[in-house]
């Protein structure tokens, strides 16, 4: 992992691209994280958005609380419901 203090970090953005397939570029102030600059694998756009999207990551915990408070149907029940049972 590359540290950077963001006031020395002075290159186009694409210099700093170029190196993250071997590591990721953590940029700070002061010793305090600000951003990170990563390589993206096996992530289209839409994922990209939305694992960053703060109201779609408030349904997904909305969600998975209902889920550990009330449980879930199984597979075989799914496709029961929507028509799909053998």
């Amino acid at each position: 992992m590359k540290i950077l203090e963001l006031s020395e970090a002075t290159a186009p953005l694409a210099d700093y691209a170029k190196d993250l397939d071997q590591e990721p570029l953590i940029l700070h102030i002061g010793g305090q994280p600000i951003a990170a600059l990563m390589a993206i694998e096996n992530a289209d756009w839409e994922t990209i958005s939305l694992s960053n999207n703060p109201k779609f990551l408030e349904i997904l915990e909305r969600s998975r609380k209902r889920l550990r408070e009330e449980g879930g149907i199984s597979p075989d029940e799914m496709r029961r419901r929507l028509g799909l049972a053998d």
